[in-house]
């Protein structure tokens, strides 16, 4: 049997020893995680140190080594979210609805893990440790790939918090580490030993995955996201956003791509943009109703669909509300939108018709994050129409299950001239 396989099955195994564990095992075992890392900190910044000093031989850019690094400060901010996630309330065992069928006959939906759970993600090493506690806690067994930038940093994480976890009394082989891309291959034809895969990365691979496999794939492949700025829109409020919105930090899919401006502001509220995004080195194309009114570059029917990820805003002229909805729903990924205008009716009419996991009303759309919601953290951002939408955390790693309660009762009674009645009375 090869290695990824046995993982994966090793992790099954586990899935199901996990489903009994109470919230307090599962507490106690993030406990002794954040004890493992505090108690193992040297450690971690070593192997750190040495994948930091590979990338720079094979000249990775700074942003890039930037984000590898895995200092004290960023452990000790680790831990202080795993005590923050303890405090989270529990995923598992929640009653979602609870309903009499018959004298004696209970229903209930309960919150469940959903098993084991394939996580492929970027090169920062606090992601793995993020990842691995929010699956702790959701009761989920989890098969993890990171990036090869940060080999060194990820084994040791990945060793302490097994190693932690199950001396607190998790099952055996409940977190893997896998190590090629050939492991994530082949770990993407083991749809009976997983039941969900989230990827983390470019555009590009996310659809990969998607296009590989049988598992259920959450996440997003683009963060193609938007601002609009209606008729009835405090400009300075719409500068303000607009400019969080994109510059905040652009190399992130929650970074708006295009500015959408209502025809009867655009005169007075696109110089006023253009003036303090320029200022913060953002390059702007525009449509050519935009450049009838400031000179930009023009854009293309390409701009619009295009997530840049860098300090570049293509902006649009639409005539109305409606106008600015059907773009979005035409362009958008369906991650994260917002308007900005004083008529909450409008407001009101811009979120429940634009089809976004997001959508916001007079703030940034870089608000679309795990921590921000108060999520305690975050395994990814999903776009899909499935289980979970928006930011995914804890109670994205939990589906559900029905219980039924009887006294004996057979579905016979309920068929023939004299059979008995359903009440379907529901407690909740």
């Amino acid at each position: 049997m090869d290695a990824v396989r046995e993982s994966a099955m090793r992790s099954k195994d586990a899935s199901f020893a996990m489903q009994g564990l109470s919230r307090e095992s599962r507490d106690q075992a993030l406990h002794a995680v954040a004890q493992g890392l505090v108690a193992d900190a040297d450690g971690i910044v070593a192997a750190n140190l040495e994948d930091m000093a590979e990338a720079e031989r094979q000249g990775l850019s700074k942003v890039l080594i930037k984000r590898l690094s895995y200092d004290h400060a960023k452990i000790e901010e680790s831990v202080r979210s795993i005590h923050s996630l303890m405090a989270q309330e529990d995923p598992v065992g929640r009653l979602l609805a609870s309903t009499e069928l018959d004298t004696g006959l209970v229903l209930e939906k309960v919150t469940c893990p959903i098993g084991v759970i394939a996580v492929i993600f970027e090169s920062r090493p606090d992601a793995l440790v993020q990842i691995s506690t929010l699956c702790l806690k959701s009761g989920n067994a989890v098969l993890l790939k990171g990036g090869s930038e940060a080999a060194q940093t990820n084994q040791i994480l990945a060793e302490i918090i097994a190693r932690a976890a199950e001396a607190a009394g998790m099952p055996a082989g409940w977190i893997h580490l896998l190590e090629t891309r050939q492991d994530v291959a082949e770990m993407l034809a083991l749809d009976e030993q997983i039941n969900l895969v989230i990827p983390r990365g470019s555009n590009e691979f996310v659809r990969y995955i998607m296009n590989s496999t049988n598992i259920p794939v959450l996440g997003h492949a683009d963060g193609i996201c938007h601002v609009y700025v209606d008729a009835d829109a405090d400009l300075d409020m719409a500068v303000r956003v607009t400019v969080d919105s994109k510059c905040q930090y652009v190399a992130v899919c929650n970074a708006a791509e295009t500015l959408l401006v209502d025809a009867d502001v655009a005169p007075a509220f696109l110089p006023q943009v253009k003036t303090t995004l320029e200022a913060c080195h953002c390059r702007l194309k525009g449509c050519e109703r935009t450049r009838a009114i400031i000179p930009i570059e023009p854009a293309t029917d390409q701009d619009w669909a295009t997530e840049y990820l860098d300090y570049v805003l293509s902006i649009r002229v639409v005539d109305g509300l409606d106008a600015a909805i059907d773009h979005i729903n035409r362009y958008g990924s369906g991650h994260t939108d917002t308007i900005i205008t004083a008529d909450r009716e409008k407001a009101e009419r811009f979120m429940n018709l634009v089809d976004s996991a997001d959508v916001f009303w007079n703030a940034s759309t870089r608000f679309s994050d795990g921590y921000r919601y108060g999520l305690g953290a975050e395994v990814g951002i999903s776009t899909n129409k499935i289980h979970a939408r928006g930011p995914v955390g804890l109670e994205g790693l939990a589906i559900y299950k029905w219980k039924l309660y009887g006294k004996g009762q057979v579905v016979a009674d309920y068929s023939g001239p004299n059979a008995r009645k359903f009440t379907h009375k529901k407690f909740r």
